[in-house]
């Protein structure tokens, strides 16, 4: 219950017996009007009501007046941050919902309260996500909408029963990353012609001094310019291969794959390379494994990129091997090296685009800094995950889970 206005403007809150305020009840006083920059959000108890300063609840009176407070504050600092927060209880309704969260759902202000969880989405993926929330399994879900709103869930369970959600409007965000896309892949078309004929002709000048009397550095300079494009040129192909699995613009097959050939013929087109670098391939994968669910050719790619990372960092007369555990509905890949490791600082980020832990431009084996970043696209787009295991000095495995078809 509110305190009486005093003569400055500002509320006082009721006292207890000892005169001091009341903690349950205590509010900070509000800045004069004049001074206001932000102004508190109105909540609606239901439809054609008064709006107030308080969040509306089920039943038109909170359950425990130690939760209001928590409860409601909370509710008020989502909606300056413009973030939707919506409280379920442990029936799965409705209890509390700030106007953030009514305007992402498009809904009328206090309309959702007291609704089902059904009512409330309209969308079995979000029912999902809440009802796995409910018994103990937090979880995010983004929907890149191109027509419409975009919108960022997060669901964890609540103390008490129940389950807490917030919502975010991405579509700024999501605008952005179409646009980066986009950008890449047009600049990455336009790069393609241009270095294609300078690798093109830079092989016909190296083809034309085999008949010629030209000094050594001459023909170590061509052939500098002949690699360096084809770093060029790979780095322009898998950036138009990253673009194009970020954008789902390629279709990921779901058949049955049988990992045992998948790994002896990602294997085979390394070896070359392998023996080059002095290091040892090794296979120890089962032929009995159940099939997995996905694309053959992007698990040829996933499976290229690691084996060919791991050649790269190994040690001249190091070993490389493959190794599988299979699990009741999936199975896991593993990819382990003996070489350098990665420092434990730089593990978190080896996955995004374009990073390249420092020791790696040191000794000048660095890559593109894509295929890592390519490796876990295909791998979240296969319904898994991909994670790594290192200790610098000693090597490094990196594995990925793959679900059964």
């Amino acid at each position: 219950m509110a305190g009486a206005p005093s003569a400055n403007g500002r509320s006082v809150e009721p006292a207890t017996g000892q005169g001091a305020p009341d903690p349950s009840t205590h509010r900070p006083a509000a800045p004069p009007p004049s001074h206001s920059r932000l102004r508190a959000p109105r909540w609606f108890a239901r439809a054609g009501s008064k709006p107030t300063d308080e969040p509306s609840y089920a039943g038109g009176m909170p359950p425990d007046a130690s939760d209001v407070i928590s409860e409601s504050e909370l509710a008020l600092v989502a909606d300056h941050a413009a973030i939707g927060l919506i409280r379920f209880d442990a029936g799965l309704r409705v209890r509390i919902a700030n106007l953030a969260a009514h305007h992402a759902l498009e809904r009328r202000p206090g309309s959702l309260i007291g609704r089902t969880l059904m009512e409330t989405f309209v969308d079995h993926r979000l029912e999902e996500l809440v009802r796995a929330a409910a018994v103990g399994e937090s979880g995010v879900y983004e929907s890149d909408a191109v027509d419409r709103t975009s919108i960022l869930v997060r669901a964890r369970p609540a103390n008490g029963g129940g389950v807490w959600v917030s919502i975010e409007n991405i579509t700024e965000l999501v605008r952005l990353r179409r646009m980066r896309s986009e950008f890449i892949d047009n600049l990455s078309h336009e790069l393609r012609t241009p270095l294609a004929n300078v690798r093109l002709l830079t092989e016909m000048l190296l083809d034309d001094l085999e008949d010629e009397e030209v000094s050594t550095r001459v023909r170590e300079r061509v052939a500098t310019i002949d690699i360096e494009t084809g770093h060029l040129v790979q780095m322009i192909n898998e950036l138009l291969d990253l673009s194009r699995i970020e954008q789902a613009s390629t279709t990921v097959r779901h058949d049955e794959v049988l990992v045992a050939p998948l790994v002896t013929t990602s294997m085979r087109r390394l070896r070359t390379f392998a023996e080059r670098q002095g290091v040892v391939l090794i296979e120890l994968v089962p032929d009995d494994l159940p099939p997995v669910r996905g694309d053959e050719e992007r698990l040829d790619q996933l499976l290229m990129n690691l084996l060919h990372n791991a050649i790269k960092f190994s040690p001249e007369g190091g070993t490389v091997t493959i190794t599988t555990d299979e699990h009741p509905d999936g199975v896991v890949i593993s990819v382990t090296d003996h070489g350098v490791g990665i420092p434990r600082k730089d593990q978190a980020r080896v996955f995004e685009r374009f990073y390249k832990v420092d020791r790696a431009r040191r000794r000048g084996q660095g890559g593109t800094g894509l295929g890592l970043a390519i490796a876990r696209h295909i791998a979240e787009a296969h319904g898994g995950r991909i994670w790594l295991e290192s200790e610098e000095g000693k090597g490094s495995t990196f594995s990925f889970s793959l679900p059964f078809a």
